[in-house]
């Protein structure tokens, strides 16, 4: 048990001297803990410790922040895991704790578990309860030790994926023996925007106004050109330390807007990792007071907004002969271009408009080099005669389970009739 040597009521009050009337503290004020820890011999029970609470200059008493970085390994073999699921909205992420009674190494070890999908807009009352698979486990940077967090995508109670679970389907394709044998590879790039609390507008920004025209904030340093470079570097540790995929970080073109990478990873690895690293990145702005939009066009008028990049290959891509490959693989991406843009994001008319760096919403193009296209093809693959694509329709706000997993369909599965391609083959100038 713990003894708390201090008052136990009103933890984030301070009472002034002659007043009864409390108000609130600020982080800056609270003292530190001080744990006294004791053990006796080898054992891995619950041994006795205190927690003195030390009064600061101010009179304030913090009894939080050890107690948050607790270690509790040497006490329990008990860890804590955080379920984490997609909401109704298709974008916004939920989660919650659980005690799991011993250390795990896969999502197999762990149990289902439910919760009211009547309040996340995913069930109707009279018969709320959805059902969670655990997917996949992260290390918690947050909590430290062996506590997890855990991916799980959702179900109703016989077993049936719920309406916004994408992952299932996208789980189906990648189980599919060509896509296995194709081992296809993502790489993602995910732009996001901070913005102030209550005003609704990016960091970094004068409130009601604009800072200055576009040109020195990507890539930018310093004071006025680099906004929010602490959230995207303790992003970029917590990503590293959960075990996602994380490849680089840098600032954007629109100040107040960052991006990071993830890959390559295979398969439905890529939107667990995606989805967990964006947890990550709401847990962190939460921390900061700072608040994290995915929308893909934040601010309308002569500035960029934020997609979700997503490089591309298959096995074939990447051999000798591979840019043939790619040329079909484009062939195949244009027939269905409609199809993908419907599923590449909320708002995504607002961004694709041709400006921008980016091609319009209704016309497909690639090129070699050029930004300003559907799809990208490198210098490099198109000198080497193998390598890479890359989709640049993605908006930020995307599902990675949907475009990975229509990309894998459209180029391995999906075959277009004679008519389609040939049609199709002259008016992109392929020779497939």
């Amino acid at each position: 048990m713990a003894q708390i040597l201090a008052p136990t009521t009103q933890w984030q009050m301070r009472i002034t001297k002659n007043s009864m009337t409390p108000s609130l503290v600020t982080t800056k004020t609270w003292s530190s803990l001080l744990l006294k820890q004791k053990k006796s011999g080898n054992t891995k029970s619950l041994s006795k410790f205190r927690v003195y609470a030390l009064k600061s200059e101010n009179n304030t008493i913090n009894r939080l922040e050890n107690l948050l970085n607790l270690d509790i390994t040497p006490y329990t073999d008990k860890i804590i895991a955080e379920y984490i699921w997609i909401g109704g909205s298709g974008i916004d992420l939920r989660s919650k704790s659980r005690t799991i009674p011993r250390p795990v190494e896969h999502p197999s070890e762990l149990p289902k578990w439910n919760y009211d999908g009547s309040s996340t807009g995913q069930a109707p009352g009279e018969d709320s309860e959805v059902i969670l698979y655990p997917q996949a486990i992260f290390k918690d940077p947050f909590r430290g030790g062996n506590n997890i967090l855990v991916i799980c995508d959702t179900y109703t109670p016989a077993g049936e994926p719920i309406p916004t679970n994408k992952r299932a389907r996208a789980a189906e394709i990648f189980s599919n023996q060509k896509v296995i044998n194709e081992v296809p590879w993502y790489g993602i790039e995910q732009e996001y925007t901070l913005m102030q609390t209550n005003v609704q507008w990016p960091l970094g920004w004068p409130v009601g106004g604009y800072p200055g025209p576009q040109g020195p904030y990507y890539c930018g340093v310093g004071a006025d050109k680099s906004f929010g470079r602490d959230i995207s570097d303790a992003h970029y540790k917590a990503c590293l330390y959960a075990g996602i995929n994380i490849s680089g970080t840098n600032g954007e073109v629109m100040p107040g807007q960052w991006e990071y990478q993830v890959g390559p990873s295979v398969g439905i690895e890529a939107g667990d990792h995606i989805w967990c690293s964006r947890y990550l990145l709401e847990r962190i702005t939460e921390q900061a007071g700072v608040v994290l939009t995915l929308d893909p066009k934040p601010i309308e008028g002569d500035w960029n907004g934020a997609g979700c990049h997503t490089n591309y290959s298959t096995k074939s891509m990447r051999e000798e002969g591979g840019f043939e490959v790619i040329k079909k693989a484009i062939l195949n991406l244009s027939l269905r271009h409609k199809e993908h843009i419907s599923a590449y994001g909320e708002g995504n008319e607002r961004r694709l408009t041709g400006k921008h760096e980016t091609a319009s919403i209704t016309t497909f193009s690639w090129v070699v080099a050029n930004r300003v296209c559907s799809f990208r093809v490198g210098c490099d693959t198109e000198k080497q005669g193998k390598g890479y694509l890359e989709d640049r329709r993605p908006a930020s706000n995307m599902d990675p389970y949907i475009v990975t997993s229509l990309l894998a369909e459209t180029t391995i599965l999906w075959e277009p009739t004679l008519e389609a391609e040939v049609l199709l083959c002259s008016k992109l100038a392929l020779k497939v």
